[in-house]
């Protein structure tokens, strides 16, 4: 069963935009963890669309123990209209990626994992 390669829609999830959000690293890594799996849910999803999936957006900022920011000092979560390539390299290159992969095969889903721990 399933769609042949070219047919498959595409599912970007992306993590880590925000170094601080630990917790979006082992969301992302249980994610993959049950793509890889076994599960007749999971073959169905390998079957139906490809996947492209972007662990840490932000290695530079999490290396460095920054809570939100990258090595520029900017937010790269609030670089998503205009980001340059240079100054918001990540965010530049995941867009670029996206446009294409939409072009090519169509997107059906992005989703970015942030983490919060706010106590209400």
């Amino acid at each position: 069963g399933g769609c042949q390669m070219v047919e498959r829609k595409g599912v970007v999830v992306s993590a880590r935009v925000h170094p601080g959000e630990t917790n979006a690293s082992y969301m992302v890594k249980g994610l993959i963890d049950f793509l890889l799996g076994d599960s007749v849910q999971a073959k169905q999803l390998r079957s139906e669309f490809v996947f492209k999936i972007v662990p840490m957006l932000n290695p530079d900022g999490v290396i460095n123990g920054n809570y939100r920011c990258a090595l520029s000092g900017h937010d790269m979560n609030r670089r998503w209209a205009r980001p340059m390539q240079t100054e918001h390299a990540p965010i530049f290159h995941l867009k670029n990626m996206i446009q294409e992969l939409q072009r090519d095969r169509g997107v059906v889903l992005f989703c970015d994992m942030h983490g919060h721990s706010r106590k209400k």
